[in-house]
């Protein structure tokens, strides 16, 4: 599939603030499932500082933009050509060991229901099929809901509320996984999931599982389904927070406020 992006998110200050700095994980992955064909990213007024690609290989660019300032634009445009790999994440370069993905976070720590949904749907393998067992869990377990929730809730509580939106499936996957010593790790990107290619309130995000002789495969337990090539991957992490699109702080006083809108559209190839 031939898949354009377009990705605005504004950040509005009640004050005036001294400077910004941010830091992105922005960029398509390399690997076989996709190949960027043009792409850039543009910040309002902004100073482009360094990028380097960290050890999950993900690629990282710095920007600052220098105040005072009481609007912020981050602009997202580009092509990716993508290619449905059965979810596997095969020909991504990294130096990071799928170990480092079984610490929890305060967001993806298991509780005693997490715990009992993780052993009664899979068995402690590492398997395939316990992978794919975990994620069903996890999709009937937590139903689809816009505003259920906040970006503060834990897996747990998403569990306990039985409603959420993808960044709590993907949190509660997580968990589970963990819980049964599967490395698991947050992913976050884009997905084409409307015909009419209406705009998004925000980008998307899954979970990878470390599967022995596999390696990380995909999982989307908020859509049932392992990424195909209706997905974009840009970045990875131990939980939301850790795989961010935009970090970043802001001097002053003021109160931010945060508006996103995603359109992922198909193009004929």
């Amino acid at each position: 599939m031939l898949l354009t992006v377009q990705h605005q998110t504004r950040y509005t200050y009640s004050q005036p603030v001294r400077g910004v700095v941010q830091s992105h994980r922005l960029t398509p992955s390399k690997f076989d499932g996709q190949r960027c064909l043009n792409w850039q990213v543009s910040v309002s007024d902004g100073i482009m500082g360094g990028s380097f690609r960290d050890g999950a290989g993900d690629f990282v660019q710095g920007w600052s933009v220098q105040g005072p300032v009481s609007e912020i634009v981050v602009m997202v445009q580009g092509q990716v050509e993508t290619s449905d790999t059965s979810g596997v994440l095969r020909g991504h370069r990294e130096i990071v060991s799928p170990l480092c993905y079984l610490q929890w976070t305060m967001q993806t720590r298991a509780d005693v229901a997490l715990g009992k949904l993780a052993e009664a749907s899979a068995k402690a393998d590492g398997s395939l099929n316990s992978a794919h067992s975990l994620s069903a869990a996890v999709s009937e377990a937590i139903a689809y809901k816009p505003g259920a929730t906040t970006a503060a809730t834990t897996a747990a509580e998403a569990l306990a509320l039985g409603e959420g939106v993808c960044q709590d499936h993907a949190h509660a996957l997580i968990a589970a996984a963990r819980h049964l010593g599967m490395p698991a790790r947050y992913v976050t990107g884009y997905l084409h999931a409307t015909e009419d290619d209406a705009p998004h309130e925000a980008s998307h995000a899954w979970v990878e599982i470390w599967v022995e002789g596999l390696g990380w495969v995909g999982f989307d337990p908020a859509n049932a389904c392992c990424p195909d090539e209706r997905y974009i991957r840009t970045g990875s992490g131990l939980d939301a927070r850790d795989a961010a699109p935009i970090r970043g702080t802001a001097r002053g006083v003021g109160a931010e406020d945060l508006d996103v809108a995603v359109a992922v559209q198909l193009n004929d190839q």
